[in-house]
């Protein structure tokens, strides 16, 4: 396996980036000592989003609940009538994903899983629907205005007993129609057209999709293995969670009047973080990833991971505990055979320093690295390390090495 990796230590502040059901900094316990921990989870939402924002063109993918809407604006784009549209676009999110009994803001229907996909893969679904499924889509609305009418039509019928039972057969009646006219809709979908025609987009404008892989439950087809992984950024050193007692001052508060007008404390913690990532560069180039790219294009897409993996921090109390920093250190690294190694275990002796922790944990990662590779033999094709060069030449050189 041909794969990059980024080895960073990554200094932060004040700051709560990551936090659990009681609104605590993460932590976890290695080499017997409490740690800061933030999840990769949330390391990688903030690196897809910055991604996002520097290439908007091949980083499309959003993962939503809200499929139906997505899907419901496309097929409108195309002419067919919103009721008509939303109907199909049911239709399509229960092949693809479960769908919930509640709606979204909007109305819409939502999927019980996030789903990620990409404005091609919508586009492509869009295309697929034939005239067939329009048709018997417009006779479920018709039917369902036809019960909506009824039901109308039973506030006025008068208190009499008979009347209002032959009312409610003929409302039972309508409704058993609706469900037959849906069940004869389903027919007409052929579910390995719709999954073809996801396929079909071949991830052309979803890099992110390729990167962070897509799970989907119902159908193994469609799901898209990660061609990234990446490690819970740890602390090198122990640390424990701090409380920030705050007040608030009222505006308005008349003059008899002292004291805040609130009180109340958060947690938050300092720590030195060594973070980990790796790609796939050979499942990243494989025809159920970004195949169908250009070697220009998929030099782009790497650039952009590794800047926005670089650059990217969670955005949690960005406000009130700015955390924003950029790494002191990053260690690149590309190898052409074997599995991506971690340099976690120079910190399983924790970093004690009364001089910070930053430079003490660059010396035992460069260290850890040196003594992985003489005792195991790990070849690399290519090691560069910021800040020995700078961001740009470190991505001009890495993507040179990648492809």
């Amino acid at each position: 396996m041909k794969h990059l990796e980024l080895h960073i230590i990554q200094s932060v502040p004040v700051a709560c980036l990551n936090r659990d059901d009681l609104n605590s900094p993460k932590t976890a316990i290695f080499g017997g000592v409490q740690r800061a921990r933030v999840s990769s989870q949330s390391w990688k939402r903030a690196i897809r989003e910055m991604a996002k924002e520097m290439d908007s063109s091949l980083f499309k993918g959003n993962r939503s609940r809200r499929m139906v809407y997505e899907l419901t604006t496309k097929l409108e784009s195309k002419g067919i009538a919103k009721d008509v549209a939303v109907i199909i676009a049911e239709q399509v999110a229960g092949i693809v994903e479960t769908l919930d009994s509640k709606n979204d803001s909007d109305g819409f229907k939502k999927i019980k899983t996030l789903m990620f996909f990409s404005d091609a893969e919508y586009d492509a679904i869009a295309d697929a629907i034939t005239d067939d499924i329009k048709k018997f889509a417009e006779t479920v609305v018709s039917s369902l205005n036809v019960v909506e009418t009824h039901k109308e039509s039973l506030k006025d019928i008068d208190k009499n007993k008979e009347g209002q039972e032959k009312a409610k057969k003929e409302l039972e009646s309508l409704e058993k129609q609706i469900e037959k006219n849906k069940k004869v809709l389903l027919k007409a979908f052929n579910n390995k057209t719709i999954k073809a025609a996801i396929k079909s987009a071949q991830l052309k404008d979803a890099a992110d999709i390729a990167l962070f892989g897509r799970m989907v439950a119902n159908d193994h087809s469609l799901t898209v293995e990660a061609a990234s992984m990446f490690s819970h950024a740890l602390s090198t050193h122990k640390v424990d969670n701090e409380i920030d007692f705050f007040a608030a001052v009222d505006d308005l508060q008349s003059k008899e009047e002292s004291g805040a007008g609130m009180t109340s404390t958060l947690e938050f913690n300092s720590a030195t973080y060594y973070r980990f990532a790796a790609l796939n560069l050979d499942m990243l180039a494989d025809k159920e990833h970004l195949g169908a790219l250009t070697i220009g294009e998929r030099q782009s897409v790497i650039r952009t991971f590794v800047e926005a993996t670089v650059k990217a921090i969670p955005g949690a109390r960005k406000n009130s505990m700015n955390g924003n920093t950029l790494p002191v250190y990053v260690l690149g690294v590309v190898r052409e055979k074997g599995h991506p190694v971690q340099l976690v275990n120079a910190f399983e002796i924790p970093v004690r320093s009364s001089q910070g922790y930053a430079a003490k944990s660059v010396d035992l990662l460069k260290s850890e690295y040196t003594k992985l590779d003489e005792t195991w033999g790990i070849e690399a094709v290519f090691e560069k390390a910021i800040p020995d060069v700078s961001i740009k030449s470190f991505l001009d050189e890495v993507v040179n090495h990648v492809i």
